[in-house]
């Protein structure tokens, strides 16, 4: 059997199936919906095969979204270039508002074909766990933070107020908010359970970042981390925010200069230049 010389392919990912699409290669290459397989590694590999049987060279594609990147890996995995999309920089046509999954992936592969898409990094598994672990903490303090304002509010509308030249949330604070004690024993009730629950989510941040502390020093972007910390008012645990958050690896060599000098404003992989954080517009 002949092969042909290439072929692009997109898929269109969700929970339990994928919509696939095949184009050809060349401007008047054939582009053709294949159908929908199940989200697993078995269909997967199985329609690889199929194609390999015809091809002698198969790029993938799809966009980026919460299935996250297993496909990309798998596909990887079986000696095949897969590209996962940044969906904000699809180019879409104006007015065109159906969506369904078999327009979606034809759409995608002729992008693909014509190279009109723009990929994003993909992290490696230990690169991704630690973003878990840094978004569980951020989240962790999100709770935290909204427990803390019910106790505020709760105490505000009874007219219970800890002075304001005083940093709140500290251990006087918190021996403040113990001493407190209420006419009616429901709203004692309710005080004191929010009370347990501003404590739980205490512990569980400190869990979190006691987690992140043991973690970063094995980890592949630890040199990051440190350099981070040598800017004032960032520590381990914001550094390894910011670390997370870096789009490669190497972004570390956009920090540092052969005397070993950050230059002003990118560190990291981050541009923090005023120019650009901030225009100015004259009038007049």
């Amino acid at each position: 059997m002949t092969k042909h010389s290439e072929v692009f392919v997109a898929f269109d990912t969700s929970k339990l199936r994928n919509a696939v699409a095949i184009a050809e290669a060349g401007r008047a290459g054939e582009v053709r919906f294949l159908g929908e397989i199940e989200n697993t590694a078995e269909a997967t590999t199985k329609l690889v095969r199929k194609l390999e049987a015809k091809y002698e060279r198969i790029t993938f594609c799809y966009e980026a979204g919460p299935t996250g990147y297993e496909l990309q890996r798998h596909i990887h995995g079986l000696g095949h270039e897969c590209m996962v999309a940044a969906p904000s920089l699809i180019p879409k046509k104006p007015g065109d508002r159906v969506k369904t999954n078999r327009r979606d992936a034809v759409s995608l592969v002729k992008l693909l074909r014509a190279g009109e898409l723009t990929a994003v990094w993909v992290p490696d598994r230990r690169h991704e766990a630690m973003r878990d672990l840094t978004r569980a903490r951020e989240a962790a303090v999100i709770d935290l933070r909204a427990k803390r304002q019910r106790v505020s509010a709760l105490l505000l509308r009874q007219g219970r107020c800890y002075p304001a030249n005083k940093k709140t949330w500290t251990k006087v604070h918190m021996n403040w908010l113990a001493s407190q004690r209420f006419e009616q024993p429901e709203r004692g009730i309710v005080f004191a359970e929010m009370m347990f629950a501003i404590r739980q989510a205490q512990e569980r941040v400190e869990r979190l970042e006691q987690a992140i502390r043991t973690a970063v020093p094995d980890w592949s972007l630890a040199e990051m981390v440190t350099a981070f910390m040598a800017f004032r008012g960032i520590d381990l645990v914001f550094g390894n925010v910011l670390a997370g958050r870096a789009r490669r690896s190497d972004a570390l060599s956009n920090c540092t200069r052969s005397d070993g000098i950050c230059r002003p404003g990118v560190f990291g992989g981050f541009d923090r230049r005023p120019h650009q954080a901030r225009r100015h517009y004259q009038i007049g």
